[in-house]
């Protein structure tokens, strides 16, 4: 087998790694929510999500075809595909990749230790823009693509990232208030039974939501792997073993259940009741489906924790934990850089030791190091299904466990 086959096998492996990282990193999106109102019981709800996941992976592929050409230039402005990432088997290109996902990983393990709902997206985006940077330069970087708006980094990227949330909160803040001035005067157990079960199918259909977005970016990485290789040559076509295989790693990792996550989003930042929940995932479903049709690749946990924001901005009275959500844009703000500097350290480990399969092979031990370390600390203080729910103790610390445990 050659060489190049060998790092395109260790990229696929380590895409889909991601890709089931994501899964129970982004759990909390759709389920954190119905999970604190106790509309679904925790195993039920990631279940039910990973199978959602799993459908919702094969409704489009316009964001997969974003992350395939909106970050790395693959091509000249002509057209032509760039030689000096192709040839050679693209062992270049497929070092660049494979150092991106390796800096996703890292960031997406750290901060579900640390209970933190960031972004996969800009993870991923960041640890490619920075092993691209590393390898190629700043011109390396699809910044622009064709010069619209619309099109390259900046403009599939980093816009959706600064507008995602505010839209979401907005629409959430509106739908929250509108809800309770509907159901004021009506007894509470009855509107929180009703909504509860309305929970379940707001719920539903942001998990079907996430697969769309999120299950995708992984899609777009592995094809851009094979272009790289000679595998594949279409810059606007996914193939269909990509689309299974990126569904079912998605689809595992959310059945797992980011617990850490879930109960940061769900007890942390408000206190949620049924009808804000409900509120919180059918605006963020509408924001998310949008996006996608666009190919807008936009951070789900942005999207959601703007919603949740907004059900505590519009329920009168209701309480937001202002300093668990200023640790989340904390954590917003880091991750592109963050994941990036990781990618681009990566990338020099590789390049260092030739970038050929030795390069590969070291990158990925040292990312087997860190995921085996993340693993044995979080033993220390567990979350699971059974204590996801306790009550939130404000002297929690920086690892985001239940005081209880």
């Amino acid at each position: 087998m050659e060489t190049a086959t060998v790092i395109l096998v260790l990229v696929v492996v380590v895409a889909l790694s991601f890709d089931f990282t994501n899964g129970f990193h982004d759990t909390a999106n759709a389920m954190a929510t119905s999970i604190a109102t106790g509309a679904l019981r925790p195993k039920t709800a990631v279940a039910l999500s990973g199978v959602l996941n799993l459908v919702g992976a094969f409704l489009s592929v316009e964001v997969a075809l974003t992350v395939t050409n909106a970050v790395v230039k693959i091509q000249d402005a002509d057209g032509s595909p760039r030689p000096e990432l192709l040839s050679g088997g693209g062992s270049a290109l497929l070092l660049i990749v494979l150092a991106g996902l390796v800096g996703a990983i890292v960031w997406n393990l750290l901060t579900w230790l640390l209970g933190l709902p960031s972004s996969s997206s800009h993870a991923l985006f960041g640890g490619l823009i920075g092993s691209t940077v590393a390898g190629l330069g700043w011109a390396g970087v699809n910044w622009s693509g064709d010069g619209s708006e619309i099109d390259g980094v900046v403009g599939k990227v980093i816009v959706p990232a600064i507008a995602s949330p505010v839209v979401a909160a907005v629409v959430a803040t509106v739908a929250t208030w509108l809800v309770y001035k509907v159901v004021s005067g009506v007894a509470t157990r009855f509107t929180d039974q009703g909504f509860r079960w309305g929970q379940i199918g707001s719920a539903s259909l942001v998990s079907l939501a996430h697969g769309t977005n999120d299950a995708q970016k992984t899609m777009g990485v592995i094809t851009l792997g094979l272009i790289a290789s000679g595998h594949w040559s279409s810059t606007t076509e996914i193939p269909f073993w990509v689309k299974a295989s990126c569904a079912l790693a998605i689809a595992s990792g959310t059945y797992l259940g980011g617990w850490r996550i879930i109960r940061t989003l769900g007890k942390g930042l408000v206190e949620i009741a049924p009808p804000q929940g409900m509120s919180a995932e059918t605006s963020s479903a509408a924001v998310i489906l949008v996006s996608s049709h666009l190919g807008f690749a936009l951070s789900t946990t942005h999207v959601t924790t703007g919603s949740v924001l907004g059900s505590g901005l519009g329920k009168p009275g209701a309480t937001v934990r202002w300093r668990v959500a200023a640790r989340m844009v904390v954590a917003w703000l880091t991750t592109i850089p963050a994941a990036g500097l990781v990618g681009a350290l990566m990338w020099w480990i590789g390049d260092v030791l030739g970038g050929g399969l030795l390069g590969a092979a070291v990158v990925v031990a040292v990312l087997l190091a860190f995921t085996a370390a993340v693993l044995v600390h979080s033993r220390k203080n567990p979350v699971h299904a059974g204590n996801v729910n306790d009550e939130w103790d404000a002297t929690e610390g920086a690892d985001r466990t239940p005081a209880a445990v």
